[in-house]
């Protein structure tokens, strides 16, 4: 676990866990670590925004405010690749290039039951939010339209139970779209009570995890590609 001090205003920060994947004048990708937020909120969590800042503070030894700019988040238990504008021009160009679909995000999902090895499958729903209760559902009437991909790669028994690992191109970024999608079909994420799966006392954790992201970069209009597996918790049951 990240150290999180809030005393001070959160001054005294441990980012060394942080693993940065790449860095240049414009932008910041690195991995989130599942149990950190992807910015800060009213709950005593660490969060990527304040501990990125700290860390580029201290390496560029820069006086007052750092800039940095979130413009995409992962759920709070959801590991993987984050991307970082340091910039206000890379952030805006960024949430430009998402605005029109050219940013690609990969996940690796656990899933409870047994699907077919090699299945490949495009799932389109409409997911609304509750706000009160903070979940996301299946809502054919008013709900906005979600896509994703999914392929699967491996099927394995866990404890008696019988799960999945498949990989996902997802393609909107509704709320908990990738757990809504699943659970609604009667394959919950390992892990995830949230949306019907209390096997949590196996692992405390989700299995979900961003593993690739490619976008064109925001100076130099390049295509830039990210990709990071998961050796640990349930996904070491599937990849060594």
């Amino acid at each position: 676990m990240l150290h999180w001090d809030k005393k001070n205003g959160g001054s005294h920060l441990d980012y060394s866990k942080i693993k940065i994947l790449y860095e240049d004048n414009h932008l910041l990708v690195c991995i989130k670590p599942a149990g950190v937020l992807s910015q800060a909120s009213d709950k005593n969590l660490p969060d990527m925004l304040t501990l990125l800042k700290a860390y580029l503070k201290e390496k560029y030894m820069k006086p007052g405010n750092v800039y940095l700019g979130l413009v995409h988040r992962l759920d709070l238990n959801v590991g993987g690749i984050m991307v970082f504008a340091k910039t206000s021009k890379a952030a805006a160009r960024l949430s430009e290039v998402i605005r029109n679909h050219e940013f690609s995000k990969e996940y690796y999902a656990v899933v409870k039951g047994a699907l077919p090895i090699g299945q490949e499958e495009t799932l389109l729903d409409k997911i609304s939010k509750n706000e009160l209760n903070r979940v996301g559902y299946i809502d054919d009437d008013f709900g906005k339209e979600s896509k994703l991909h999914y392929s699967v790669l491996d099927s394995q028994e866990i404890k008696g139970e019988k799960y999945s690992l498949v990989q996902i191109r997802l393609f909107s970024g509704r709320f908990h779209q990738i757990r809504v999608q699943f659970s609604s079909r009667g394959f919950p994420l390992f892990g995830d009570e949230k949306y019907g799966n209390d096997n949590s006392s196996i692992e405390n954790e989700i299995g979900l995890y961003a593993y690739k992201v490619s976008f064109p970069h925001p100076v130099s209009k390049e295509i830039i590609e990210f990709e990071d597996t998961p050796f640990f918790g349930i996904f070491s049951r599937f990849f060594s």
